[in-house]
């Protein structure tokens, strides 16, 4: 694509196409709007053929022309995307990533979301032949202070927050390495800002220990976290970079970008 392309040649419907995305790119690199002279010089077309297709796609709302010879983009576009994120689903988009972790560690993967003072098992991927388990119930609950998903939770709160859910809960403990004090909590709970990833040894029940990584939105929010459970003796930490990947991957898939 070149200048010299007459604005008024009859192009392939894939180049037009082409040229629609990469004038929405354009527009997309800038807050401020762009004028048609830039248009041009960025994407190569003539500043008739940019244009025409800009004027086409403000017909249909997916770009504003705020003033003469300046576009920027549409809200039809915010339109669709919001049409988007409200179809974007973490448990369908957790699913198969879900699966394939399990089929590496050969151990549980739970989906967990947090509902108050407690998280939620939505969803799990797991063999019934792969002998020993550790296997949640969907639909079951837990306090955040003792599974490795609650602490992300925790760890992003803020202090008063967390305050106010140890003085709210009690921090009741279930088994003897139940954390039950509130600084044993905070420094159990910076580690997890720190290295982005959680871990409950033997707190909730004694015999088994989770790790965890968690799921974010594309506004950067906190929205679900991965966990592998196993027993005590066969949780492996060689498992830990690829179920940072996993859960990596998911929040990908709902719109996130590492931008934290």
């Amino acid at each position: 694509m070149n200048k010299s392309d007459s604005p008024t040649s009859t192009t392939p419907t894939v180049q037009v196409i082409e040229r629609i995305f990469t004038l929405l790119e354009i527009l997309a690199t800038h807050e401020e709007p762009v004028s048609l002279k830039e248009i041009s010089e960025k994407s190569g077309l003539h500043p008739s053929t940019a244009h025409r297709i800009l004027n086409d796609l403000a017909t249909g709302r997916f770009v504003d022309r705020p003033g003469a010879g300046s576009y920027r983009l549409g809200m039809r576009l915010l339109e669709l995307g919001n049409l988007v994120k409200e179809r974007l689903n973490v448990r369908d988009a957790a699913l198969v990533p879900m699966r394939e972790l399990h089929k590496l560690t050969q151990q549980p993967v739970n989906l967990s979301m947090r509902q108050g003072d407690e998280i939620v098992y939505v969803e799990r991927a797991y063999s019934e032949r792969s002998g020993m388990q550790v296997v949640r119930a969907i639909g079951g609950r837990a306090p955040l202070h003792l599974t490795s998903v609650g602490k992300l939770f925790l760890a992003f709160d803020e202090p008063q927050r967390l305050r106010n859910y140890a003085t709210r809960t009690g921090l009741p403990g279930q088994t003897r390495n139940s954390i039950t004090e509130l600084a044993v909590l905070e420094r159990e709970l910076a580690k997890a800002r720190q290295y982005g990833i959680a871990r409950d040894n033997e707190e909730l029940e004694l015999g088994v220990r989770c790790m965890a990584a968690g799921i974010y939105d594309d506004q950067n929010k906190l929205v679900a976290g991965l966990s592998i459970s196993a027993p005590a003796d066969r949780l492996e930490e060689h498992w830990l970079p690829k179920l940072q990947a996993t859960a990596n991957e998911i929040s990908a898939a709902l719109g996130y970008t590492s931008r934290r």
